[in-house]
């Protein structure tokens, strides 16, 4: 089963709920970030 979430804040890409897998990180404030974008992220910091 493939379930749209929302959005990436940063890309706009769609995130999906796969098999009950969430697909993306949820931030603090509730917005979504895809795995590309959370990695990208991680390195600048």
């Amino acid at each position: 089963m493939k379930e749209l979430v929302g959005h990436c804040k940063r890309c706009q890409k769609e995130i999906y709920c796969l098999d009950g897998f969430f697909n993306g990180i949820k931030l603090n404030d509730g917005q979504l970030l895809c795995f590309a974008c959370e990695e990208k992220q991680e390195e600048e910091v």
